[in-house]
């Protein structure tokens, strides 16, 4: 079993920063593939970044490339994701999730776990 819980949110203007966290429990944390989703009002909740276990390697969706990077830190059973240049349209919830998968998973289903989310608004 995994709990995660999401921090750092909050509100920033256009173009600002802000560096989300998400703290795992268990000691198997450095096994699981970890990734972050966004949902906006009134749209579907959708994959954002993924970082692997096994390698580190990371995977991003179009529109953050090169603005996000996803890292994690197992000694501190954390994932970061580092927001740069944000735009209205990073307006979300944004929520961490555990995978046992390998490979990169870029669809909810793929998940095992999740946060309960944190709010990141972004002013014009």
């Amino acid at each position: 079993q995994v709990q995660l819980v999401e921090s750092g949110g909050g509100l920033v203007q256009a173009g600002g920063s802000l560096r989300l966290s998400c703290a795992a429990s268990g000691r198997t944390f450095r096994r699981y593939t970890m990734g972050w989703f966004r949902r906006a009002p009134g749209k579907e909740r959708e994959f954002v970044a993924v970082i692997s276990w096994n390698d580190g390697s990371t995977t991003y969706t179009d529109s953050v490339k090169g603005r996000f990077t996803i890292s994690r830190d197992n000694a501190k059973n954390t994932v970061y994701l580092q927001m740069n240049s944000l735009k209205p349209e990073d307006t979300a919830v944004y929520y961490c999730a555990a995978s046992a998968l390998t490979t990169a998973p870029t669809h909810s289903h793929e998940y095992d776990y999740w946060g309960q989310g944190t709010q990141v608004t972004v002013s014009s």
